[in-house]
């Protein structure tokens, strides 16, 4: 792998899937950030096994090729360099990565891409267009009342009901309840009812250009796995299962 790229796309993209890096983990390899090439860019993908955040990011590449390298070393690194030009290359047969920004060279070890847990695929028929700005007005007034008790999983979560045009989405910990109503610009293919885990509903928020393109969601078939794509960004989340408590029954009317 030999690609050439600007430090500031590098570093922008390495803040996106630095938060799905893991923390704590028995696969050590979860600590690492895959670096590889993709049709004349660079992608970078981190996961925890629950939540899995890439980024394309644009690049040069003049050698293919792919690498795990440490976050806690190459996050801080980059950085630290100017905001220059900078050279990435795999050194043939070894698992270090040399860096050159300016004047700064480093070198990183690191441990075989084939070794990286596979980001699930989902693909289905269910697509779901949903405004940005509205998605993200949504998540801020349903996810504080979600549980961080793990003992009820289905609670960790906020649940999403799409039917017709408009998701509706509620978040419950046993003492609150939040209910907000999604208007859809177009009514989604299916009736849907899904439940994705409050962090990642939180980290979605977080996301850059969550505020201005839309979000397009989808689900597989199973209902255990959900695609948030934005403009070079994707996210997949497992789903809890498990059956959501009727909360409708709770809402004066």
């Amino acid at each position: 792998m030999k690609v050439t790229c600007l430090q500031e796309n590098l570093a922008k993209g390495l803040s996106v899937v630095s938060r799905a890096v893991a923390t704590r983990s028995t696969l050590p390899i979860t600590a690492n950030v895959l670096i590889e090439t993709d049709n004349s860019r660079l992608r970078l993908a981190a996961t925890n096994m629950e939540i899995s955040l890439s980024c394309w990011i644009g690049a040069k590449v003049e050698e293919e090729g792919a690498l795990t390298v440490p976050n806690r070393f190459l996050t801080p690194l980059v950085d630290s360099l100017p905001n220059d030009r900078m050279e990435l290359a795999l050194t043939p047969r070894s698992r270090q990565v040399k860096i050159e920004c300016g004047r700064n060279q480093a070198t990183i070890g690191g441990m075989d891409a084939d070794d990286f847990p596979a980001i699930p695929r989902v693909q289905d028929d269910t697509s779901i267009t949903i405004d940005a700005q509205a998605l993200r007005k949504a998540i801020s007034q349903v996810v504080f009342a979600a549980a961080s008790d793990d003992s009820r999983p289905v609670l960790t979560g906020v649940h999403m009901l799409i039917e017709g045009n408009l998701i509706t989405l509620a978040a419950a910990d046993g003492f609150r309840l939040a209910v907000h109503y999604l208007p859809l610009a177009a009514p989604g293919p299916e009736k849907l009812q899904i439940i994705v885990p409050a962090r990642s509903m939180a980290e979605l928020r977080r996301l850059p250009g969550a505020a201005e393109e839309p979000v397009e969601m989808q689900v597989n078939a199973a209902r255990s796995s959900a695609l948030f794509r934005l403009p070079s960004i994707e996210m997949v989340t497992n789903l809890p299962q498990g059956p959501f408590p009727n909360y409708s029954q709770l809402i004066p009317q």
